[in-house]
């Protein structure tokens, strides 16, 4: 995950509305100052969409949220048009812990991002499926999915328009879902109890093993995704290069067609008419101030809307 970004809402200059493509583009957006600031920073980066933490990724203890900062955050994604409002869950939650205390922990931890995903009226939660370390994957998938229904048990998530989205991982040896067809199957598990559906991240495809830089390899990759999780259920795309080779398990993000991904594949994922519902969403570092500018500018760019015709891009209008 990226570092927070420097604020650009102390940046100079006139607030310009920022141009937008037919593709929903975004990235994790600094909450300093309160959640409800992501909002403003996100249309300040040219995004359309956003992901936020609903409290500090690292802590357990929980972030109440008041009632004024939900109607600010909710203003202001109806005035820019920002939509979905994606949440990440805390790095601490494991549900398929063996540790009866940190198991606690992250059920009650997850019933919180849930419970402040309904306040802020967000339309996804993601979360890593967690270790299954001192398991078998059989017994920490189970875990996990029993984990998950007692952390919404007595919450209407359909009612409040939440969806819970299980994340691929980068296929290290004890986690849950380095593979689509296990991230298929824990969802096929909770189906029955909450709105879920899968979250993909195209650095975690690439380490894992899939291969998605040559053009033969994205085309069955996204084959073999579409037969098991199915693309019409990934809603959100973490796009993100990566910094170690395709096949590493090293989850190490990098700028947008810097890494060993490349600049394709993105294109080819932005311009698939089979992800043409989804919101694409970066998580790259910070290394120099304005690089979350300029990754959300990369995404946009490769986003083919009649640009090679010569037709500048239209800039949206926010709404009053």
């Amino acid at each position: 995950m990226a570092r927070e970004q420097k604020d650009i809402l102390l940046q100079p200059g006139p607030l310009q509305p920022p141009w937008q493509t037919s593709r929903r583009i975004g990235i994790h957006t600094s909450t300093a100052g309160g959640v409800e600031t992501a909002a403003e920073r996100a249309y300040r980066l040219g995004c359309s969409t956003f992901q936020v933490f609903s409290s500090s990724p690292r802590q357990w203890k929980p972030y109440e949220l008041g009632g004024a900062q939900c109607e600010t955050m909710n203003r202001l994604r109806r005035q820019y048009d920002l939509k979905p409002l994606v949440i990440h869950a805390n790095y601490l939650i494991n549900m398929a812990s063996v540790t009866d205390e940190f198991y606690a922990k992250a059920i009650a931890a997850l019933r919180g991002e849930m419970e402040r995903g309904l306040n802020l009226c967000a339309e996804y939660l993601v979360l890593h499926p967690g270790s299954f370390r001192g398991l078998t994957r059989a017994q920490g998938l189970q875990r996990a999915a029993e984990g998950i229904a007692r952390a919404v048990e007595g919450l209407d998530l359909a009612r409040g328009g939440l969806t819970l989205l299980i994340e691929n991982t980068a296929g290290a040896e004890f986690s849950l879902g380095g593979s689509f067809e296990q991230v298929a199957e824990l969802i096929a598990i909770l189906e029955p109890i909450l709105p879920v559906a899968a979250c993909i991240d195209t650095c975690h495809i690439h380490v894992a093993g899939y291969d998605i830089v040559s053009n033969e390899g994205y085309l069955l990759t996204l084959q073999h995704l579409d037969e098991t999780v199915g693309l019409k259920n990934v809603p959100v795309w973490h796009c993100n290069d990566a910094k170690a080779a395709r096949g590493s398990k090293l989850d190490r993000h990098q700028h947008i067609a810097q890494g060993t991904v490349g600049a394709e594949p993105f294109r080819r994922l932005l311009n698939d008419r089979r992800t043409a519902h989804a919101a694409f969403i970066a998580e790259t570092p910070i290394d120099q101030p304005g690089d979350d500018l300029r990754n959300v500018e990369a995404l946009k760019k490769l986003v083919d809307d009649g640009a090679s015709a010569g037709r500048k891009p239209a800039r949206r209008k926010p709404r009053s």
